[in-house]
């Protein structure tokens, strides 16, 4: 999951050794007495942060656990899009792999990098299904947000950018996002079906909805637990009810009819298969700069910017990494290993990556120096050769993740000033019309118009920032393309 667009908020973990570093190459502090056992610990700084190999090693297998979820629920959304569900999924373990081994190594901080949740819904459901965009396109479009996103990095320019965007507006587009997952994650769980009189309703009771609800109930009891890996495990009993799901149900002469009590869900091809490279370098890199994709390129970079700049002003607040300045630990290195995340993700063939907020769980545990998130690097590799396994996981074992996560992207809710009516307004159309127009881009854009509106007649034009005005005149011409 990424970071919710949100400024630092503590969340209860516990306080760390504070590096000094400011924003430059990683310096650490040592501990009177301490002595560096070997290249690695001199490297990472381990025992300087107050940390050992063994704490560290944990706290990259927890940070692995909770977001684990993402190598089946990424390729399961792309795969909407067209592309190959085993393309997808070698595409997801790869720029994780790569992305939270640049973040280890470079920014020696201890964060995944994964494909973001809501980075690929815009991908698949917008961009794809939404304006009709070739899956290819819509990787050309990855890339060109990752070469702005690196310029950017490069030069240190995230104040100008986060001073641009009201934080009323990055909590309210987080919160929409949310929403816009959930939908998803309803949707495919067909619990929530189209209706010619009232749009949408509520499916009738069948085996797969039963077994959905079933795994939804396990997955949230899991959740409210604090049990590690949740999501995940959730996913995995969920299949394995859906794997025999017509002999769990019935042969039809009870509640369910014959063809949906005896319906399969899952397609079993075997365990094992070497990984899938057909989607790499399969991005249009030509037809993505188009008028009319522009805007998508730039909803690409404002999200995953503010994703990365969020997750780590709040894992620095929570695991207390801060550098002499209060900023966030060698931020500059890490909004590069980003940008790079980004910019690489399309010609792998997945949407982009970024940081991912779940590293809070791995701190929590002690983990304090790029070593947790090059273990949880190197746990990703061997899903290069299971396709055939995570497969066979139905979207009902999705959905309950996919729920979940909108559930978590909705804290940032309580923040939003809803007092001021002037930033209520557009903040409540951002919350409303991402999830009802299936369509993050529009959301933003409509609620950014808004914004600008109501300072603009209001008296309070001086409230608009100068990089507004331009994001303003990019969502008028995100509308008139459409």
């Amino acid at each position: 999951m990424d970071s919710s667009l949100s400024p630092p908020a503590s969340n209860g973990l516990p306080p760390a050794q504070t590096s000094a570093a400011p924003d430059a190459a990683p310096e650490h502090t040592r501990v009177v007495g301490a002595q560096p056992a070997s290249v690695l610990d001199r490297y990472f700084g381990i025992t300087a942060l107050g940390s050992t190999f063994r704490t560290e090693v944990i706290a990259g297998i927890t940070t692995f656990l909770a977001a684990m979820y993402i190598i089946v629920v990424n390729p399961a959304i792309l795969s909407k899009t067209g592309m190959a569900f085993p393309a997808a999924l070698t595409a997801t373990v790869l720029i994780s792999f790569f992305g939270s081994c640049a973040m280890g190594l470079y920014a020696r901080n201890p964060v995944l990098v994964a494909p973001g949740m809501g980075l690929n819904a815009l991908f698949a459901f917008t961009m794809v299904h939404g304006v009709g965009m070739p899956w290819q396109t819509a990787l050309g479009c990855v890339f060109w947000s990752g070469i702005l996103f690196a310029l950017l990095a490069a030069l240190n320019v995230r104040r100008f950018v986060v001073e641009a965007i009201p934080a009323n507006l990055r909590y309210a587009i987080s919160c929409g996002i949310g929403l816009f997952i959930t939908v998803i994650g309803l949707v495919n769980a067909k619990l929530v079906v189209s209706d010619p009189v009232t749009v949408v309703r509520l499916a009738h009771l069948s085996p797969p909805t039963v077994t959905f609800l079933i795994g939804l109930a396990l997955t949230t009891v899991l959740v409210a637990r604090r049990v590690n890996g949740a999501l995940m495990i959730g996913i995995v009993v969920t299949t394995l009810m859906a794997v025999p799901i017509g002999r769990l149900w019935g042969d039809g002469s009870g509640y369910f009819p014959k063809e949906i009590a005896t319906a399969t869900l899952v397609n079993f091809q075997g365990f094992f298969a070497a990984p899938d490279f057909s989607g790499i370098g399969q991005l249009d890199l030509l037809g993505a700069l188009k008028v009319a994709y522009l805007p998508f390129i730039f909803v690409m970079l404002f999200t995953a910017f503010f994703d990365t700049l969020s997750t780590f002003m709040s894992i620095a607040e929570a695991g207390n990494m801060k550098d002499r300045d209060g900023n966030p630990r060698n931020m500059r290195q890490a909004m590069i290993v980003d940008s790079f995340s980004v910019l690489i993700s399309g010609p792998l063939g997945t949407s982009p990556a970024n940081a991912y907020i779940e590293s809070a769980a791995g701190i929590a545990q002690g983990g304090r120096t790029g070593l947790t998130a090059v273990v949880c690097a190197l746990l990703f590799l061997p899903f290069l050769f299971l396709s055939p396994m995570l497969s066979l996981v139905p979207a009902i074992a999705t959905a309950p993740a996919l729920i979940l996560v909108g559930v978590f992207m909705m804290e940032s809710v309580a923040r939003i000033e809803w007092h001021r009516m002037d930033e209520a307004i557009p903040s409540f159309i951002a919350l409303v019309m991402i999830p009802i127009s299936y369509s993050i881009t529009d959301g933003i854009a409509y609620s950014f118009l808004a914004f600008v509106v109501l300072k603009l007649f209001t008296g309070r034009v001086k409230e608009i920032k100068p990089a507004m005005w331009v994001v303003a005149a990019l969502a008028v011409l995100l509308l008139t393309q459409m």
